[in-house]
């Protein structure tokens, strides 16, 4: 059993994440802890995938604090 959320790292030390943009191919830079991204290219909203466990984990307000998890649960609604 694990003692700690295998995802958790991902927030409590940012990394950074290059994606690409699946409307003009462009590099979009993001942070981990980055709910979404504009792509510098068309502007298109790109979603942080690395973020989805904070929409169905029962214990994500207390494993990635309470700022990041409002934020998240905010963009969502």
């Amino acid at each position: 059993m694990l003692d700690r959320c295998p995802g958790a790292a991902n927030f409590i030390r940012p990394s950074l994440i290059i994606k690409t943009c699946p409307n003009c191919g462009e590099e979009i830079e993001m942070v981990t802890t980055d709910v979404e991204a504009k792509c510098p290219g068309c502007g298109l909203t790109v979603y942080n995938d690395a973020v989805s466990c904070i929409e169905h984990c029962e214990y994500a307000k207390e494993c990635v604090g309470e700022e990041l998890y409002n934020r998240v649960k905010n963009k969502k609604q």
